[in-house]
């Protein structure tokens, strides 16, 4: 084929879909509903209660309802330690900071390392890894603990006590 046919059909090919595409430029199917209408398929949760009141025989708009102040619980609640607020803990050397279900702590300053009571250890969020009885906890890592009875204790030998940024209940032993 000769280059000046090529470059024909090419331009031939080009106005073709130009034309088809001018032609057929309209709006997207179910685009041309006016917002608010009956035909618009998003509505408010207000329309939907006057018409839920309406079709009851409730008539027009509806009002809402003061809420009621909630009573006391009838078991005790949780000391502030169980709060998300984030404490700073300073811990002596020869006790053991020992976390509630869901807390996570943060060394800050001094050499730690995990307590456990069962075979199971502490998830290092920031590693990505278990740390187990007696392996070190590394300095400025997020621990997560998911059950009672695991915690984080000053390293052997050391004279120093350790700081830690706790979020969650604690205990210290």
């Amino acid at each position: 084929m000769k280059p000046y046919t090529k470059v024909t059909l090419a331009t031939l090919a080009i106005g073709a879909g130009i034309l088809i595409g001018a032609v057929y430029s309209n709006t997207a199917t179910g685009a041309s509903t006016t917002p608010g209408t009956a035909d618009d398929p998003v509505v408010t949760k207000s329309y939907v209660d006057q018409q839920i009141q309406k079709a009851l025989g409730g008539g027009g708009t509806t009002t809402p309802t003061n809420p009621t102040t909630p009573t006391s619980p009838t078991t005790p609640t949780q000391p502030s330690q169980g709060s998300d607020e984030v404490k700073n803990v300073a811990l002596k050397p020869g006790k053991i900071l020992i976390a509630d279900a869901g807390a996570e702590f943060i060394v800050r300053s001094g050499n730690a390392v995990i307590y456990t009571e069962d075979s199971n250890g502490v998830a290092d969020l920031t590693d990505g890894k278990d740390l187990l009885n007696g392996q070190a906890a590394p300095k400025n890592h997020l621990l997560s603990f998911p059950r009672e009875g695991r915690g984080i204790q000053v390293k052997e030998g050391q004279k120093n006590g350790l700081i830690v940024m706790v979020r969650g209940g604690y205990t210290i032993k």
